[in-house]
């Protein structure tokens, strides 16, 4: 398993689509996606929209539902989360919860994980939030439950958050199913991806990259892994326009913050800029949104086909 072009869809506030629709939309660019060379389909796993993004009352569908529905209208891309908040679940109910994505789409799911970050939805919802490293001791906690049970494998645990009692995981289609974390930490994140992941897709700044990968190769060779069979992948937001005005204008709708992990230009300028400052740099693949304009038919296979040529 490996995620070499992997197409995001964070938004699903679309003008004009009323919400008896709204998945049609979704729907329709997975599709896309397929059709033009992205090899993964992922979904945020967010209860409301993000900062940056829009504002939390706008539209944000259940993530293991959506990508239940999504492997009924796709054959080939791979289904994942980028990334499932661990606090929003138990683990074991999530390794049955993946693993039936797994059976229903024949083989292709991935189980992306993070650690959960945005502290209003924990509020609002009612999950508790706790501190930076409670999130953490959480993740390796749920990891030692779920990796065991993605193998088929009963697992037997107690710790300080989870406990697990000989759990099973039946039916299953495939010996195991991959492991993503997503994520930047150098010190736990990136320990816990040499230990239990097979991709980790890498979410920081640009200027900040070659380091990231440098430190990750660290974090494998320190428990005696190859880093080579740990696959990374890059996550960008792409403001993507049929000309250089219309990708400027839409570069102007996100905040100033974000736009140092933005990629602005045609369809051409945004590949030449992922070759040099992603692939150039040893990522071995792209996650891509197209927050402002994906839903629009075309824009996805513009973007596959000026991307998939970087990566085949």
């Amino acid at each position: 398993m490996t995620i070499r072009l992997g197409y995001q869809i964070p938004n699903y506030t679309y003008p004009g689509v009323p919400n008896e629709n709204l998945f049609d939309t979704v729907a329709a660019q997975a599709r896309e996606a397929e059709a033009s060379g992205f090899d993964t389909v992922l979904v945020m796993d967010h209860f409301y929209q993000l900062p940056g993004i829009g504002t939390p009352d706008q539209a944000m569908l259940e993530s293991y539902t959506t990508l239940g529905a999504l492997s009924g209208v796709t054959s080939t891309v791979q289904l994942s989360t980028l990334v499932t908040g661990n606090t929003y679940r138990n683990p074991a109910m999530l390794a049955k919860t993946v693993t039936t994505l797994d059976v229903v789409s024949k083989g292709r799911a991935v189980l992306g994980i993070g650690a959960g970050w945005f502290e209003r939805e924990h509020h609002d919802l009612g999950y508790e939030f706790g501190t930076f490293t409670d999130r953490f001791e959480r993740l390796d906690e749920a990891l030692n439950i779920i990796a065991p049970m993605l193998k088929g494998e009963e697992a037997t645990y107690e710790g300080k958050w989870y406990v697990a009692r000989g759990a099973m995981n039946n039916p299953r289609v495939r010996p195991t199913i991959p492991i993503m974390l997503g994520g930047s930490g150098e010190q736990k994140t990136f320990r816990l991806a040499a230990r239990f992941a097979d991709h980790m897709n890498i979410i920081c700044d640009l200027a900040d990259l070659p380091r990231k990968i440098s430190v990750l190769k660290q974090r494998c060779e320190e428990i005696d892994r190859d880093p080579a069979t740990l696959a990374t992948s890059f996550l960008i937001m792409g403001m993507v326009g049929e000309t250089e005005q219309e990708a400027k204008e839409l570069g102007e709708t996100i905040p100033e913050d974000r736009r140092n992990r933005a990629f602005l230009g045609t369809p051409g300028q945004v590949a030449e800029q992922i070759q040099e400052k992603i692939l150039d740099a040893g990522v071995d693949g792209i996650c891509i949104n197209l927050v402002r304009n994906g839903h629009r038919p075309g824009v996805v296979s513009a973007v596959g086909a000026a991307l998939s040529p970087l990566v085949k």
